[in-house]
């Protein structure tokens, strides 16, 4: 019997001002973008395409719960065509897919670990860019926001994390 499913995604980026990158990224020409959301006061994130890790974790966590792969194996990373591309379009993609497969999004719950920039003024925003692509109610969005007190890579500033759950219902009519 097939009725509910639960998916977990992950997703970490660095910063693009600590030196490290992915051979052919560039992050030079783009803002800080989170959930679809320009982030005014943060160095971009280096990524193949434009590093969104928030609509990555959550691309992730769909497919995992949809047995679709993750977003490397239905993307690529070295894809020329997924280059500098727009996660927000990617996470579409990602829900038509599971849509197909008779699935749709229940709810999410996002967690992004930053030391640095300042988040929280962005969350409704950003809860509101994934309601509309994952076609729920913003009262089933999740946006949380955490740092590690300092600690590892995300503590000294060198990149973002995220973390999502997320619950699939059978869609199937």
């Amino acid at each position: 019997m097939r009725t509910a499913r639960v998916g977990t995604g992950l997703d970490v980026h660095p910063f693009a001002s600590t030196g490290a990158g992915t051979a052919g990224s560039d992050s030079t020409s783009r803002a800080l973008v989170l959930c679809g959301v320009g982030i005014a006061d943060g160095p971009p994130l280096v990524g193949h395409s434009d590093a969104d890790v928030g609509a990555h974790a959550v691309a992730d966590a769909l497919l995992g719960a949809s047995a679709l792969g993750d977003l490397g194996s239905v993307f690529g990373v070295d894809d020329p065509d997924v280059s500098g591309a727009d996660s927000m379009g990617l996470l579409r993609r990602v829900v038509a897919d599971v849509a197909a497969a008779g699935w749709a999004a229940g709810n999410v719950d996002l967690t992004l670990v930053a030391q640095r920039p300042r988040l929280a003024g962005y969350r409704e925003a950003m809860r509101a860019n994934l309601a509309a692509a994952l076609h729920l109610d913003i009262e089933a969005v999740s946006v949380k926001f955490t740092t590690t007190d300092r600690l590892g890579t995300i503590g000294r500033g060198e990149g973002i994390a995220a973390w999502c759950s997320c619950l699939l219902v059978d869609d199937r009519g």
